[in-house]
């Protein structure tokens, strides 16, 4: 064991920096939920009522051409995926453009990098500029000219910075000019055109900051409604009838009647006296509140949604935490589209020439209407949720949880059992939005969360289990959002929790004991990491720029924080090692210092010492979440607000770890056994199946040993199959995942022995593909698997073995009832291999490789299967008329695990006197 340890230290201290091929076949897979997040860009097309684009907080671009049917991702190659507004252009609809930079002032936003345009509907993108605004409010095209673009560009969240006000571009993006700046603290917010008039321009400006410490915003006194009759070459002020700066105004949100443009509606955000809704009938010359109603504009900084009928200007809409409609020039209003907790409404788009079709842009997704608002569409088929944490629990296929912002809290299975993940494999837990996720290690029945709950599965019920009844929201303890719940990984029974100070429960919560003192007057405690070695140490860090290190317990703790932190600065996760007591990481979140860098440090010496450890990540990332590989000493995994990272020397160097997956935001990674977990801001969760290669690696010619594999059938669905249309997660690979690398290109062969050296499967790269003709099939094409042959490119090369034997020869090929779009192979075939011990051998350029595969079954199965389904196969190659029989009773055996019936027993027993 020593030697063994001796192997692993050593390759994690060799400085490592690899090609991109030598990882190129890892791929993630999006998991769901299929529950939408915040989306604060919408827009349709007018002359298309069944086309519709939306720009997700921080998921991207999607396009649907079916009024919501379905949603497609047009982004997702991009450097950025936090959006905050996208655009047609009418007179020429392939050309679109996308603010990058959700443009909301919230404590867990995303910047971006900003202007991009496709000429081509969405295939293709290009960055046009305004990279430094970092948060797009809106932006608007000329109708008629596709070239001409005004932005609303919000600037820095959390700092002063020049890149901000009105821009205009009249050559498509290739130059940008500021038309209407104040200073370094006022952003725009709102642009839009006169209708009927591109030369009026108006813009909302607005002056607030985010606080270092959340929830501590700042409004300056420049914001303010300016309007421009030259194409914005100047502006005036409309001020007359509106609430000044000094009175208190803050966001301004206004709409544009498109039938009668000189009335303009507006939301305004002042002090409860002046605060309302407010209209102009002179083109914004002058002012009259028309109602107070605080459902329409209260949180104004929030929602500042107002949009007018396009035939009628008395008919006004307004987004706010439900939608509500007026039809008397907003004196009064009734609830349109909404629903008990707030479906929060960001955007409004009114079809102009069909105006009984909208799309609505909510903390909840987009949803859209064709018939004035009696229907919607749903936002359960857009996987964009926004999680702050991610865990697993210990069942078999495991459980990937997280608190899920606007929602509520998602448990989603890592595996269907009917070949695809669908709505039958998620369900909420009983954790608030914010909130940690903490399965119970030895029931995974039982979860903890939020601040601080405990749910059972069994019943769907949940206690509250706080420090104090108030669950945390007043008294003597003090909490952000995102309180962390956690156990401790040596012993189950220990529960952590903390805010201004750290919590824990040997009970399940039944009752408390404190073991930290206040370490900020100010902050709260952010992260908490017991030690992976000895249960009664334990790291904490906080919001405001400290790190601590207790080894009793509690009972004393030292301030470990690494020199030169700036306050403020977010440990935003501690990670103790697996393998060293003293060591431990820790990713710093610089955000709200207005500072995009990655921070990463880690201490072998119990925070005596500290290394800044980010050589790789790029220059923009802030990083999130740091974890250890439990397996390999100097592998370490970083997620940052774009993209994953990982280490093959203790952090020295990155890189990237991106793959398929789009650039969101990463808030959180776990290892599960041999898999990496992603907590997305924006996308749901993803897996990264098989990292085991990685623990592993190398450049030249090698089969890896694989990780265990499990027997589990790739659908047990005896249903008709889910239609296409129905929004689904992916799978894992159905069988064990076998990697190697190959120096160059060279044809390869791969065989699969049993314990007693048979042959149970060969491939090779030469191999024809199968060959469907389409003029014969049943059904359509997209229904099947696309043909897969053994990979032999330079580089990393994955092959997944389906668990099986050959197929069966002689026998015409067709497609189950367990059909899974573009995901289901041809039948019939082979059995099912048995559990136990399996040889790989990797044949290349004359060279063989071997590695050990274990197999076993499927954890959930009571029973062992037995070799019946093996015996009726054997006897297939003799069988003659036989054969279907033979078939149909191998599939018998092969469907099940469970003790096989006599008849069928005896069945085979015939056949095999028969054959003999």
């Amino acid at each position: 064991m020593g030697r063994f340890l001796l192997i692993f230290t050593l390759l994690s201290l060799q400085a490592q920096t690899l090609p991109p091929q030598a990882y190129q076949s890892l791929q993630w897979r999006g998991i769901g939920p299929f529950r939408a997040g915040r989306t604060v860009g919408a827009t349709g097309i007018p002359t298309d009522p069944n086309t519709f684009y939306i720009g997700v907080n921080n998921g991207g671009v999607w396009k649907t051409t079916d009024a919501g049917r379905t949603w497609h991702p047009i982004f997702d190659q991009q450097p950025t995926g936090s959006i905050g507004d996208v655009a047609v252009a009418w007179s020429d609809p392939n050309v679109l453009y996308v603010g990058s930079g959700e443009g909301l002032q919230r404590p867990d936003l995303s910047t971006g990098d900003g202007i991009y345009k496709s000429t081509d509907a969405g295939k293709t993108w290009r960055n046009t500029g305004l990279r430094d605004a970092q948060q797009i409010g809106g932006l608007v095209v000329d109708p008629t000219d596709p070239d001409r673009v005004f932005v609303a560009a919000l600037g820095h969240p959390y700092g002063p910075n020049p890149e901000r006000g009105v821009y205009r571009t009249e050559d498509g993006g290739d130059t940008w000019q500021r038309v209407l700046f104040i200073d370094d603290n006022t952003g725009a917010i709102q642009v839009e055109f006169e209708p009927g008039n591109p030369n009026v321009i108006y813009a909302v400006l607005w002056a607030a900051r985010q606080g270092a410490r959340e929830n501590d915003a700042t409004q300056f006194s420049t914001s303010g409604l300016y309007k421009s009759t030259n194409g914005g070459r100047t502006w005036t002020h409309l001020t007359n009838g509106l609430p000044t700066t000094a009175q208190g105004l803050g966001r301004i949100g206004f709409g544009i009647s498109p039938s009668q443009p000189k009335t303009i509606y507006a939301t305004v955000e002042a002090p409860a006296a002046l605060g309302g809704i407010y209209r102009s009938d002179d083109a914004g010359h002058s002012w009259r509140k028309v109602t107070a109603d605080a459902r329409t504009w209260g949180r104004g900084s929030d929602f500042a949604e107002i949009r007018v009928h396009p035939k009628n200007p008395e008919t006004v809409y307004v987004g706010n935490i439900a939608s509500y409609i007026s039809t008397d020039g907003a004196k009064t209003f009734r609830a349109f589209k909404g629903a008990p907790g707030g479906d929060d409404y960001h955007r409004i788009w009114i079809n102009p020439a069909h105006p009984e079709i909208m799309i609505f842009a909510t903390d909840q997704g987009a949803t859209i209407t064709v018939n004035a608002g009696a229907s919607w569409s749903s936002w359960y088929n857009q996987p964009t949720a926004q999680f702050y944490h991610v865990s697993t629990d210990n069942q078999w296929p495991y459980w990937v949880y997280g608190g899920q912002q606007e929602s509520g809290s998602a448990g989603v299975a890592s595996r269907g059992d009917y070949g695809a993940i669908t709505w039958r494999d998620w369900r909420t837990v009983g954790v608030e939005e914010y909130g940690y996720v903490a399965p119970d290690p030895r029931d995974p029945n039982i979860i903890y969360g939020g601040k601080i709950t405990r749910f059972d599965k069994r019943t769907g019920q949940v206690q509250n289990i706080a420090p104090e009844a108030t669950r945390g929201r007043a008294g003597k303890y003090r909490f952000l959002r995102t309180a962390p719940v956690l156990f401790s990984p040596i012993d189950p029974r220990r529960l952590y929790y903390a805010g201004n100070v750290l919590f824990l429960t040997l009970t399940g919560g039944q009752s408390w004991s404190v073991i930290s003192p206040e370490f900020s007057a100010k902050g709260v405690i952010y992260t908490v990491a017991p030690s992976h070695q000895d249960v009664n140490t334990i790291w904490a860090g906080t919001d405001d720029g400290t790190i601590h290190l207790t080894r009793d317990n509690g009972k004393t703790w030292q301030n470990v924080t690494p020199p030169g932190l700036v306050p403020w600065s977010k440990i935003s996760l501690l990670e103790s090692s697996h393998f060293d007591n003293n060591s431990a990481y820790a990713a710093v979140n610089t955000l709200r210092l207005d500072d995009l860098r990655p921070h990463i440090y880690r201490t072998h010496d119990a925070g005596k010492t500290w290394t800044e450890i980010t050589t790789g990540i790029p220059a923009n990332e802030n990083v999130n979440a740091v974890r250890e590989d439990p397996k390999r000493k100097g592998l370490l995994y970083a997620a940052t607000e774009r993209a994953v990272h990982f280490s093959l020397d203790d952090g020295a160097t990155w890189q990237p770890l991106r793959q398929n997956m789009p650039a969101t935001s990463i808030r959180d990674i776990v290892l599960h056994d041999d898999d990496l977990v992603a907590g997305t801001h924006g996308r749901g969760f993803w897996i990264l199946d098989g990292v085991s290669v990685l623990r592993q690696i190398k450049t030249e010619t090698t089969l890896y040993k694989p990780a265990l594999a499990t027997r589990v059938r790739r659908s047990a669905n005896t249903d008709t199959p889910i239609p296409p249309e129905e929004p689904m997660g992916q799978n894992p690979p159905d069988g064990a995942i076998i990697d190697y690398t190959l120096a160059a290109t060279t044809p390869v062969t791969l065989e699969i022995l049993d314990a007693t050296g048979r042959l149970v499967r060969k491939y090779a790269s030469t191999d024809l593909p199968e060959k469907l003709d389409e003029t014969r099939l049943a059904y359509p094409s997209y229904w099947f698997r696309p043909a897969r042959i053994l990979p032999a490119q330079p580089g990393h090369n994955r092959w997944i073995w389906d668990l099986r034997y050959a197929p069966p020869t002689g026998f015409p090929r067709s497609y189950p009832i367990s059909a899974i779009y573009r995901d289901t192979p041809s039948g019939p075939e082979g059995p099912l291999a048995l559990p136990g011990e399996y040889t790989i051998r990797l044949t290349t350029n004359g060279q063989t490789q071997t590695q050990k595969l274990t197999l076993r079954n499927d954890p959930r199965s009571p029973t062992q299967p037995t070799n019946h389904a093996l015996r009726a196969y054997d006897l297939l190659p003799k069988a003659g008329p036989l054969a279907r029989q033979l078939l149909s009773l191998m599939d018998t055996f092969d469907n099940t695990d469970a003790p096989p019936t006599t008849q069928a027993l005896a069945a085979l027993a015939a056949l095999e006197a028969q054959l003999k």
